[in-house]
């Protein structure tokens, strides 16, 4: 699959209270005003919201998918190349997770 940043915003504009916003010279994806998703290297990878401990196990075990942009070294996200999901599962899977842990509470009930 080869996945592309329309899909991305197909799947992350699907989520509740989610707006995309251009930020720093490409699109960026908020739930109720937290950034959870980015579209950085002209649409072909996305940086998602990843816990550091789950990240390097990622990077590790998939480094043709999965790599940590220098400037978020010390932050909880991590870099996705698009060409490398395995399909659109992986691709919602990845968006709705990133989308979970900056969600507000009252939203994760819904």
């Amino acid at each position: 699959m080869t996945a592309t940043g329309d899909d991305v915003r197909a799947v992350a504009l699907s989520l509740p209270e989610t707006k995309e916003l251009f930020e720093w010279q490409m699109p960026t994806f908020r739930v109720k005003g937290k950034l959870f998703l980015t579209l950085p290297e002209h649409e072909s990878s996305m940086a998602v919201r990843c816990p550091i401990a789950d990240r390097d196990e990622l990077v590790q075990a998939e480094p043709e998918k999965f790599w940590i942009a220098g400037h978020e070294a010390n932050n909880a996200w991590i870099r996705v190349h698009l060409s490398a999901l395995e399909d659109l599962d992986e691709l919602e899977a990845i968006i709705a997770d990133s989308w979970r842990q900056a969600a507000p509470r009252e939203l994760l009930g819904e």
